[in-house]
């Protein structure tokens, strides 16, 4: 089974046995001011806790209900954006993908390239993102099992990357709502690859009459504990100063202030799981 995760440019600690990966950042860049607040918050926390960290914002939102939806900033300066990032605090970063033609691109400026659930069976997207011989994170479908990942694995594998991770973020309950079978970590670590668990958007109520995804961020902290409990390699959170205030998945995100009481939980978890 593979460790927390060599072979990624920039991310220390990545031989902490006793700790976790971080994969955190807002969901999509709002301004450059708003990223380097979140950013400058995280990397403390990575450094005072050891805990190995890639930094997530999406250069573009792809997959909103309406029309008018806030899709991003232009996609050469959001992704400049995180290379600052990059630059400044020496950490990782990832962004999502969402077409073949997006991959290269996007390759030029982030360590690790992110499939959208919904997208995670796409052939021609899994290969183009292998191509470029980044990390790829893929994130589990909503409508699929943690044991039908091994297919989207093995396209990664057969074009050539074997640096591969998978993202649990909930299945599909009813038209409205998502539910996280914990059972899927221990099956998709089948593959071979860390298996990471997203604790904001297997919150997520998608579909909403008003066309705005709701959520239930006061669960954040139960299905992060029960993720690392269960086996969980890393964890995925969208953070925010003031999700209320958020263009994306605010609904669903974690107030950037309580970041550092939820990583002290999972910490301590994490060191328990590793006394059994």
């Amino acid at each position: 089974m593979k460790t927390m995760i060599p072979g990624i440019p920039d991310l220390q600690f990545a031989n902490n046995e006793d700790s976790f990966l971080l994969i955190a950042g807002p969901c999509v860049i709002e301004s450059e001011q708003l990223v380097m607040i979140v950013a400058d918050r995280l990397c403390d926390l990575s450094q005072k806790y050891h805990i190995p960290f890639v930094f997530k914002s999406s250069y573009r939102k792809a997959n909103r209900s309406r029309g008018d939806s806030f899709k991003g900033i232009g996609d050469i300066r959001a992704l400049e954006i995180l290379e600052k990032v990059k630059g400044k605090y020496s950490v990782p970063v990832i962004t999502d993908i969402h077409n073949p033609d997006e991959a290269r691109l996007a390759a030029k400026y982030a360590d690790v390239l992110q499939i959208p659930a919904f997208l995670c069976r796409q052939t021609d997207l899994l290969e183009a993102a292998a191509a470029t011989g980044r990390w790829i994170n893929i994130k589990k479908g909503q409508f699929l099992s943690g044991n039908a990942m091994q297919f989207a694995v093995k396209k990664v594998i057969d074009a050539g990357n074997n640096n591969i991770m998978l993202t649990e973020r909930g299945t599909t309950f009813g038209y409205h709502d998502l539910v996280v079978d914990f059972r899927n970590i221990p099956e998709m670590k089948k593959n071979d690859v860390p298996v990471i668990v997203d604790i904001t958007h297997s919150l997520q109520q998608p579909n909403q009459a008003s066309g705005v995804s709701g959520g239930n961020p006061e669960m954040i902290e139960v299905i992060g504990r029960a993720a690392i409990a269960a086996g969980a390699d890393g964890v995925f959170i969208e953070t925010h100063p003031d999700p209320s205030a958020a263009k994306s998945d605010g609904e669903n995100m974690l107030k950037l202030n309580k970041m550092e009481d939820l990583l002290i939980q999972l910490i301590k978890i994490k060191n328990a799981v590793n006394d059994l």
